[in-house]
């Protein structure tokens, strides 16, 4: 019986292009031009702290503090579910299967999308990576959502979209599945991915959950 360890940004719903496009314009509103290119290779999957050190003589909080509000202000309009997450939800519900998330988001954020997919209380736990002392792509947080559901790592499966969340479920010693929302299998499996699919309806993740095959209790 595995459990399910989700990263939440890209990989439960897809929300890369507005993160895209808030970064784009901060950038810009401070003297820097950067482009998606940029924000898949530099960005992606990073905490703010870290990101606005790349704006110097700036305020770092304050500047993640205005990214996120202007976040979650496109969020509210844009928020779908990613493709055969509900169907996949409900069966490892209907299985028992433990199930959290882990993101490196900040709180109040990952709160708001999961409220604008529905799905605030379909998950046992919610890791915030930046409330802990080392978010992805150190493993703590997948360490944490592990110690939690009380499961040593070769019984879940993590899915992740991003080169940090990966190498951060790889290093906590999970069997990793990477979705092509944003980097390419190649990518993917460069960062370490276990199993690429493209959505949860992916006709592979079948064979990635079976006993026989999947992460085993």
């Amino acid at each position: 019986m595995p459990a399910l360890l989700f990263d939440l940004d890209g990989t439960l719903l897809d929300t890369d292009p507005l993160h895209a496009r808030v970064f784009i314009d901060i950038f810009a509103r401070h003297g820097r031009e950067i482009d998606e290119a940029f924000y898949t290779a530099q960005i992606h999957g990073r905490q703010n702290r870290d990101i606005f050190q790349l704006l110097p003589g700036t305020d770092p909080q304050a500047l993640a503090d205005e990214k996120e509000a202007a976040f979650r202000d496109l969020l509210g309009t844009e928020a779908e579910p990613a493709a055969g997450l509900r169907p996949l939800l409900a069966r490892a519900r209907a299985a028992g299967w433990p199930m959290a998330v882990v993101t490196n988001a900040p709180r109040a954020n990952a709160d708001a999308m999961l409220r604008a997919i529905d799905l605030s209380d379909a998950f046992d736990t919610i890791v915030i990576g930046d409330e802990l002392p080392r978010g992805k792509p150190d493993p703590m947080p997948y360490q944490v959502a592990l110690d939690r559901l009380d499961l040593s790592p070769d019984a879940a499966v993590a899915f992740e979209d991003s080169g940090s969340g990966i190498r951060a479920a790889v290093a906590a010693g999970l069997r990793t599945v990477g979705l092509t929302s944003s980097l390419s299998p190649d990518e993917l499996r460069a960062h370490g991915a276990t199993d690429v699919i493209d959505d949860f309806d992916d006709p592979a993740l079948a064979a990635i959950l079976s006993p026989s095959e999947g992460a085993r209790q």
